[in-house]
């Protein structure tokens, strides 16, 4: 195993190629990680011609939080001297984790950096929908004024409503301290049980949700965990927060229990394809709040992110063990 020389970030004289593939402009890029000692380069082209390109030096990568550079197992085939694969966000699942396991390729995500955003967002954007705020908005800067209307249409009080929680990780678990602190009971389903907390069997927890928010992550078990069949399980006038990912709930099966009354109202940050389509039915259907995929997106996650990851990538350059490491490789990231 070659080491390095010192704190310098070289090993035998030779810094570490870095590929940086977050869409950010390359001066951004470089002046983020050449200072910790890495040869630093972006693709020529944002396409999969590009990506392949550009990863046949790479060591280390710095991956694309949009999805759009996925480090899928055509990409890792196309990598022969990659040792890291640093994600800037908390979701993975624009990588290949089994490709890449199978390349002895740890891959660390940015855990816990947008907890308090995300969890913030599914409150804010459950209480938009409970008291028909953005609903009402609409119709104001229309010439209206739907100060009946807001009531009748379904506005009421969020403390005292059931929620649930699908997914106590630590976006749900903060999701959960939140609502709980405005008077709403609180119960949960995970894949991992808690000792605390009201936990339930994932239909009799839909069945007793009068606000469902999701924050599972999206693998091959909680893809399409959320169709038709199972959102038919929720009360009548439900919500649905999904701060996950889109593939979980699909778009066609939110839409239909929109579209059947079973939802009263849906507040997505999530989608079946980003960037939503520009004619896609959910952006003109009246009782949902759209994002674009923007819940983490505040001022401090972003800043808790990009020390997160400089801290992994000064650490793998370093000869450290990196953190937060998904895929159970050894954290001590090893030159090829």
């Amino acid at each position: 195993m070659s080491a390095p020389d010192d704190r310098s970030g070289l090993v035998n004289g030779t810094p570490w190629r870095l590929l940086a593939l977050m869409p950010l402009d390359e001066e951004v890029n470089r002046g983020l990680f050449e200072p910790l000692g890495a040869e630093v380069s972006v693709p020529a082209t944002r396409d999969r011609d590009g990506l392949r390109a550009a990863l046949s030096e790479a060591e280390l990568v710095v991956g694309d939080f949009s999805g759009t550079l996925a480090m899928d197992a055509e990409a890792v085939a196309s990598a022969p001297r990659l040792a890291f694969v640093q994600m800037p966000s908390v979701g993975v699942d624009s990588c290949d984790l089994d490709a890449l396991t199978g390349a002895n390729v740890p891959v660390a995500n940015a855990a816990g950096a947008n907890t308090r955003s995300v969890a913030e967002w599914a409150l804010a954007a459950a209480l938009d929908l409970s008291r028909r705020l953005t609903w009402s908005d609409r119709r104001m800067r229309a010439g209206g004024w739907p100060q009946l209307e807001a009531a009748t249409h379904g506005a009421d009080e969020l403390g005292g409503r059931r929620v649930g929680i699908l997914g106590m990780g630590a976006i749900g678990a903060e999701a959960a301290r939140l609502f709980a602190a405005i008077g709403c009971p609180v119960a949960y389903w995970s894949r991992r049980r808690r000792p605390d907390g009201v936990y339930k069997e994932l239909d009799e927890l839909l069945a007793t949700s009068d606000v469902l928010v999701v924050c599972l992550p999206l693998t091959a078990e909680t893809r399409g965990l959320l169709g038709p069949e199972r959102l038919a399980l929720l009360p009548d006038g439900a919500l649905l927060i999904n701060v996950a990912r889109g593939g979980i709930a699909p778009d066609d099966a939110v839409l239909a229990a929109l579209d059947g009354g079973r939802l009263a109202g849906a507040a997505l940050d999530v989608y079946d394809q980003e960037p939503l389509p520009a004619d896609h039915p959910l952006r003109g259907h009246d009782d949902v709040l759209l994002s674009p995929h923007a819940a983490g997106g505040t001022r401090r996650a972003q800043s808790n992110i990009i020390t997160k990851v400089m801290d992994n990538v000064r650490a793998a350059i370093e000869g450290r063990p990196v953190s937060d490491v998904v895929n159970g490789v050894d954290a001590v990231i090893r030159r090829r």
